[in-house]
């Protein structure tokens, strides 16, 4: 019965083998430093577990801690243009607005002078959102600056064209009404596609964010469709690593 034995350690093994390949993708392509990295967060709150909407605010800082060890430069989503080339560029991005990001995430930013853009999704319902006063405060910061995410965070592929695009404009305009200004846009759930970057041209944003997990430069061809970092609230320090160097820590 020495076979069964083999096998069943043979098989251990190679279980233990593709969780780490799938959880440490450290196997993925070198990304230079000359690449932007575009942070993708959405809350940063002690309140709820971690997870891959909400990083803690230990983890958080743990994570501002790495970018200001490697020397990052912060800057927001609407200045990647100005930074291409230069290496260490990050460019923090939470998105939907949530109130934790002024009461956990905002301290820390000042704490460590890290720049970030939040995403609005303006009309959104069922979260416990930034308030206009909040918001005014920390666009005045010069740490934050504010972008757009539709007005109720609606999946741009479910409506009609007209109605998709209605959703980009007014909640650019209610961006702007709030702090003067609107230069970027992120799109729910990550879902669109060539006519929506298209609309989010059209309307006037100067580049716009999706959640494809990817490290690559920023030109022209995806200046409406610029990949991010994947984060999760529980990542160790080495997954923190592996994600900023590949553009995601797992599978």
């Amino acid at each position: 019965m020495m076979w069964f034995l083999y096998v069943a350690v043979g098989l251990l093994v190679l279980a233990a083998l593709l969780y780490v390949l799938g959880n440490y993708t450290f196997w993925l392509p070198f990304r230079s430093s000359k690449l932007p990295r575009i942070v993708m967060l959405h809350q940063v709150t002690p309140k709820d577990a971690a997870s891959g909407m909400n990083m803690p605010p230990e983890k958080f800082e743990q994570l501002l801690q790495l970018l200001t060890r490697k020397k990052a430069t912060f800057c927001f989503v609407s200045e990647l243009e100005q930074y291409r080339n230069q290496k260490n560029v990050v460019a923090l991005s939470f998105d939907d607005g949530f109130m934790d990001n002024y009461l956990y995430a905002y301290p820390l930013l000042k704490k460590y002078n890290a720049k970030a853009t939040i995403y609005l999704a303006t009309q959104i319902e069922g979260i416990e959102k930034l308030t206009h006063e909040q918001i005014h405060e920390m666009a005045k910061s010069g740490l934050i600056e504010f972008g757009a995410h539709t007005q109720h965070h609606v999946n741009l592929l479910k409506l009609d064209d007209q109605t998709a695009y209605d959703e980009m404009l007014q909640s650019k305009r209610d961006v702007e009404a709030l702090v003067g200004k609107c230069p970027s846009f992120a799109y729910p759930f990550g879902r669109f596609n060539e006519k929506h970057q298209k609309m989010a041209q059209e309307i006037g944003f100067k580049n716009a964010v999706s959640t494809r997990k990817k490290i690559e430069a920023y030109e022209v061809s995806n200046q409406f469709n610029i990949p991010r970092v994947s984060t999760h609230g529980a990542m160790n320090a080495l997954q923190m690593r592996i994600a900023l160097a590949k553009g995601r820590y797992k599978l």
